[in-house]
């Protein structure tokens, strides 16, 4: 049966200082361009400066890995960070910049939570028909929106629209559906990375022991699909890709050593390699401390990747 959810579009990892991101997820293996900047120009005869909330891709070729972080008060920004002027027409600028404003307030108390994963973004091959069956199903959302968003391809940087929904406050943060990558720019992104990382394939949500069924139940009717039972978790096969839903009790069995931050809350993701040998050679050479999973898969645990486990397949 054919359904207009198709596999994981992004998740986002929500990060306290982007410098040190930056720095950690290159010595994780991944190639990560220079993070845009949102800037304004505050006073008048002065220079654009850098508000609200910035972020980069770690992008693979039909999805990508999100670091975003909230642009301080006196906080640095990295050497090589991209200042972008908001610039708009006088009537749209103001709702621009309300929208920058309202994405920094949700980061800023993600991160009053944890640092870590706090976005969970699924594909749609009909963003369409999405929205109006999590609608017919009860499921609040705001709207499929249009924005543009710059992507770097062999031959430089494209715009390409993005067409969205995000489901109204789920706790474990923020969660939603994505129109599947342009076909066009989809062959084109660069995404050669020194891991070998090749494409996201996995999430994991940990909860109460008590909260399972019920978020199994809930993400059944978001993804239009039952879960199967592996163990103590409950695994929704998407295509190519995969959310596990684990209780908290049985965290340590799936990803040995971890502990959730809060519950619920996302605390892996997954990244298919084309070969663990060589990415774990990157890991050693750069100092990183790597586990395994009872499947045999590399991970480097939260405590080493800024609040997330990442595990390469």
């Amino acid at each position: 049966m054919a359904r207009d959810i198709s596999g994981l579009h992004h998740v986002g990892h929500v990060v306290e200082d982007m410098t040190a991101a930056l720095a950690r997820y290159r010595e994780l293996g991944f190639t990560v361009p220079a993070p845009s900047y949102p800037a304004m120009v505050r006073r008048e005869g002065g220079v654009p400066e850098a508000f609200g909330a910035a972020n980069t891709h770690a992008d693979f070729p039909r999805n990508f890995l999100e670091l975003a972080t909230i642009v301080r008060e006196g906080g640095r920004i990295p050497a090589d960070a991209k200042v972008i002027p908001l610039q708009a027409p006088p009537d749209v600028l103001p709702r621009l910049v309300e929208r920058v404003t309202a994405t920094s307030a949700g980061l800023a108390a993600h991160l009053a939570r944890f640092e870590g994963l706090h976005i969970l973004m699924f594909s749609a091959s009909d963003i369409d028909a999405a929205a109006a069956r999590l609608s017919a199903a009860g499921i609040g959302h705001g709207g499929v929106n249009t924005v543009k968003r710059p992507v770097e391809t062999g031959t430089g940087v494209v715009a390409e629209t993005v067409r969205y929904l995000e489901i109204d406050d789920p706790a474990e943060g923020r969660v939603g559906v994505v129109a599947d990558l342009d076909p066009a720019i989809q062959g084109t992104r660069r995404s050669a990375h020194p891991n070998g990382a090749q494409d996201l394939v996995g999430a994991v949500l940990c909860v109460a022991d008590g909260e399972l069924e019920d978020t199994t139940a809930r993400y059944g009717r978001y993804l239009d699909r039952p879960a199967r039972r592996d163990g103590p978790a409950r695994v929704f096969d998407l295509d190519g890709a995969w959310l596990t839903i684990v209780p908290a009790s049985g965290l340590a069995a799936l990803l040995p050593g971890e502990r959730p931050a809060a519950l619920p809350a996302l605390v892996a993701c997954t990244v298919a390699v084309r070969d663990l040998g060589t990415t774990g050679e990157v890991l050693r050479d750069n100092g990183i401390a790597t586990r395994r999973t009872p499947s045999g898969d590399l991970f480097v645990p939260a405590a080493g990747a800024l609040g997330t486990a990442i595990v390469f397949h």
